[in-house]
């Protein structure tokens, strides 16, 4: 990065800038002659100069040329034109130049417009390229929310300004200094007063502004650790809800705000005093010339239509000089936000470019054995975590390493991975510096997991191929419109400094993990994610997914026969009765009121089964045979035995999760609803009321909350109304709700409601687990278990994988280390958050998969605990960053040394 943004600029945009100088030149031109205009259409036709006699005509458009020792040159006579004729045209002919100056001003912006936007990606882009290349202590040094308020909104005035570096000082002083120049040769003193007044204007403003330019960086920094301070607290928020600490962080930010605000409140003060005097000498000199310009010509040394050019030409001289004065500030003021740009990205030991060049080609193997060689680590303050370690692994070698507390082996690790660099000594592959290997090598040819797994927003897909994604191997086919908006793309994305590679081509690896396309990649992977018993979690959460039957027509197209099927499996189980049907005449006792009224799914976002309850067409169905008045009453006898039984209870208790008739929240204002409606007859209660109670109806399970309100002539009733509600459905809640339909796949119902296809009974307590047991073997039975795996593979893990538990996260990072061939495998303690039999069950399920595979890397794993070192060919033992003893698990468990300790604890 250059130090200098004016530099920067020029070194990147020079052609374009001399071109759009050079239009700014002639465009002055025209600019020039629209002051001159007015004069002439002043004193010509309308005051008569040159027309005192009758039929006098005037050349117009005459154009000549005064050269020295030759004369007046004639090159074109004009149009000769008489009094009348000659207003017209002159008049024409000032809107014409005023038309041409505002198309010059119109390419102008827009060429400058475009010209900052392509600086400002990139700038961005080499931000975000200089944060991939920071070098791994750096990340411990800044907030990550620094960076992303610098990289988005800190350098978003640098684009605005960029375009206007040099065009607009040329611009708007070329502007000024014309208007001025043709005031002075107007009338000399005229043009002195507005030189005088400029001056002032020039010397007196920027000094004012210099306190605004220190205001508006401590503003800057304010708001940017204020954006720091609000990251931590979003990252750390379970920390200080754990420690009542909330009222702290209110206090630090409000004391914050408050910063804010005293610099804010200065800031604006000092802004709107200099634009006063600015406002004030800009008004000053229309006085002085209508004082001395009027003097002036009642003696006749200024004729009025001087006066009124000077007075036309001074209108245009203040708005390009605040501007100009403006363009300087703006100058200054981003400055200083590149110069802490700069300070803030430019870092010593920045990756190499050439460490992270794309590389279509696939790497060799790392057949090579793995040395360290005096190896010393060091945290931030110095502190060291492995003091001059030396090791060999050979390939193929499975290697435990455990240790003491804070022995090392984590340090190892990290540098094994590159994640932390080493202080001194080296680690080799082979002939070859670990340092000085591309990423093109190190990403695909070894692997790292650890505990700390982080995944990216997006779906369990794009985090599990993530490690697949090195180059875009097939690329997308444009055709028409498409393809000119992308052979636009790639011509801005060059002319910005920013790589053309199409980020909708597909970028995964399928050969690396056995498969040939997308369409075999999921049978490619299914055998690792079964290994770190991950596979039932995804079908699971498939299962919980409502998905398009166009993008899974192999599943929704057989739904008739996996729902057959199922219903013959529960009749071999003898579980029959656990899972009651839904019948398009029949009332589905295990489903709620509001299920069995609509007897659909809810497609629309803006619908809720109590926004259709308050719809006035639902209403009028209700209505039609008095069903509305039954739920009605029946929704007050369940609000108020509601409200007896939970009112005492604290709003987090388990029983409100249970409840499901209405939240802890909505406690209160039932209660008070009851207050003020009991004894009040159903005619007189409003419809809003009557909506709010005939919701509560709509959750209630007669086998789950046996309030016995639930009788047959009112099941009867609701299916009647059901019946009536699909009758003259009006479209808005056609697009709302899609009815259920036994011989058709229900796309807004999630994927286990459309295999059941009715309620699981509430009488048996399992009655979840067992069934949920039969829809897996059901589906293996029809060889659809990968088509709802698939499912849960779009399933989305949200920001930071934070919609998944910590003990799938950290196994999805697991199989995504194994699913890359990778020659080395390095495993940092990846599954703390499960037991050590569940640990040491997944690195035997691992093993027994790489030997089916025949596969045989070199796995580098880092554990918890010595009681799972039996599995590994080899053993290294740490203590107090030193590496203390090695061997196999035989020969270390009969010495007398630490790994015996360790195996004993």
């Amino acid at each position: 990065m250059d130090k200098s943004l004016a530099r920067y600029i020029w070194k990147h945009t020079w052609r374009q800038q001399i071109w759009i100088l050079c239009v700014v030149g002639i465009s002055m031109i025209p600019y020039f002659m629209s002051f001159d205009l007015p004069k002439q259409i002043v004193n010509g036709p309308i005051q008569g100069e040159g027309f005192e006699s009758a039929g006098t005509t005037q050349p117009f458009l005459a154009i000549s040329i005064d050269l020295p020792w030759i004369g007046t040159l004639n090159l074109f006579n004009g149009f000769q034109l008489g009094r009348e004729q000659m207003l017209y045209a002159l008049s024409f002919f000032f809107l014409f130049l005023v038309m041409v100056n505002g198309l010059f001003k119109f390419y102008i912006n827009t060429y400058k417009g475009r010209l900052g936007e392509r600086m400002l990606r990139r700038l961005r882009f080499g931000l975000v390229d200089r944060v991939l290349r920071f070098p791994p202590f750096q990340f411990k040094r800044v907030k990550a929310a620094e960076v992303a308020t610098m990289v988005k909104d800190e350098v978003e005035p640098l684009g605005g300004f960029i375009g206007d570096a040099f065009v607009q000082p040329a611009l708007l002083g070329g502007q000024a200094l014309t208007a001025l120049v043709f005031i002075l040769l107007q009338n000399f003193w005229l043009g002195m007063i507005a030189a005088a007044i400029v001056a002032v204007q020039v010397i007196l403003i920027p000094k004012m502004r210099k306190r605004l330019i220190r205001l508006g960086r401590e503003r800057q920094l304010t708001a940017r650790q204020l954006s720091g301070r609000v990251g931590e607290i979003v990252d750390g928020i379970n920390t200080i809800h754990v420690h009542d600490t909330s009222n702290y962080e209110r206090a630090d930010i409000a004391e914050r705000l408050g910063k804010i605000f005293k610099i804010r409140y200065d800031l604006y003060q000092w802004k709107f005093l200099v634009k006063f005097i600015n406002n004030l000498l800009a008004q000053v000199t229309p006085f002085l010339f209508y004082l001395v310009g009027g003097y002036l010509a009642l003696r006749g040394r200024v004729d009025v239509g001087q006066l009124v050019a000077v007075i036309a030409a001074y209108k245009d001289l203040p708005g390009p000089l605040k501007d100009l004065i403006d363009w300087d500030q703006s100058r200054q003021d981003v400055q200083v936000k590149y110069q802490q740009v700069y300070e803030q990205f430019s870092v010593d030991r920045l990756v190499d470019p050439k460490i992270q060049a794309l590389v279509q080609e696939e790497p060799n193997a790392l057949a090579v054995p793995l040395s360290v060689t005096n190896l010393t680590m060091v945290d931030d303050s110095g502190a060291p975590l492995l003091d001059r370690v030396s090791l060999q692994v050979m390939p193929g070698q499975t290697v435990a390493i455990v240790g003491t507390p804070n022995g090392g082996g984590d340090a190892l690790a990290e540098a094994l991975a590159r994640i932390s660099w080493p202080e001194s000594g080296r680690v080799t592959l082979g002939n070859d510096d670990l340092q000085d290997l591309p990423e093109s090598v190190t990403g695909r040819r070894a692997s790292y997991a650890s505990s700390d797994a982080y995944l990216f927003a997006g779906t369990l897909r794009d985090n599990l191929f993530y490690g697949l994604k090195h180059a875009p191997l097939t690329p997308t086919k444009y055709e028409g419109a498409a393809a000119t908006l992308r052979d636009w793309q790639i011509g801005e994305a060059k002319l910005s400094g920013n790589p053309d590679y199409d980020i909708a081509s597909d970028w995964i690896d399928y050969a690396s993990v056995g498969a040939t396309g997308p369409a075999d990649i999921i049978h490619a992977v299914m055998p690792m994610l079964a290994a770190v018993d991950l596979s039932r979690d995804i079908l699971e959460l498939g299962l919980r997914s409502a998905i398009d039957p166009r993008l899974h027509a192999a599943l929704t197209g057989r739904i008739v026969e996996l729902r057959s099927a199922m219903r013959e499996r529960l009749e071999q189980e003898g579980l029959s009765e656990v899972v009651v049907p839904f019948e398009p005449g029949a009332y589905n006792s295990e489903a709620t009121v509001g299920e069995n009224l609509l007897f659909g799914a809810v497609t629309g976002k803006d619908w809720s089964p109590r926004k259709i309850a308050a719809n006035p067409y639902f209403a009028s169905v209700l209505a039609a045979d008095a069903l509305d008045e039954a739920l009605y009453g029946m929704g007050l006898d369940i609000a108020e035995q509601a409200v007896e039984l939970f009112r005492d209870l604290p709003p987090d208790h388990p029983f409100f999760q249970q409840l499901g008739l209405m939240t802890a929240e909505e406690l209160p204002d039932y209660e008070a609803l009851l207050q003020k409606l009991t004894g009040k007859p159903f005619a007189t209660v409003s419809a809003e009321d009557r909506a709010k109670i005939i919701a509560v109806s709509f959750e209630y399970v007669e086998p789950r909350y046996r309030f016995g309100l639930l009788t047959d002539d009112i099941r009867q009733r609701v299916v009647v109304a059901r019946q009536r509600f699909y009758e003259g459905l009006p479209g808005a809640l056609q697009d709302a709700i899609e009815p259920y339909n036994p011989e058709k796949y229900t796309a807004a119902a999630s994927v286990m409601d459309n295999v059941l296809f009715g309620r699981i009974s509430n009488v048996e307590a399992d009655a979840p687990e067992k069934i949920r047991a039969l829809v897996f073997s059901v589906l293996e039975n029809l060889e659809l278990y990968d088509e709802v795996l698939d499912v849960g593979l779009d399933y989305n893990v949200g920001v930071a994988g934070r919609r998944l538990s910590n003990v799938q996260r950290q196994k999805l990072d697991v199989a995504r280390a194994f699913l890359k061939k990778a020659d080395i495998i390095v495993l940092n303690r990846p599954l703390l958050a499960l037991d050590q039999r569940q640990q040491e069950q997944i690195v035997r399920n691992i093993f027994d998969e790489l030997t089916r595979q025949q596969r045989s890397p070199t796995v580098i794993w880092v554990l918890p605990s010595a009681g799972m070192a039996p599995l590994f060919d080899r053993i290294f033992v740490f203590d107090a960053g030193s590496l203390v003893e090695e061997g196999s698990y035989e020969t270390l468990r009969s010495e007398n040394g630490i790994f015996r300790t360790l195996v004993s604890q």
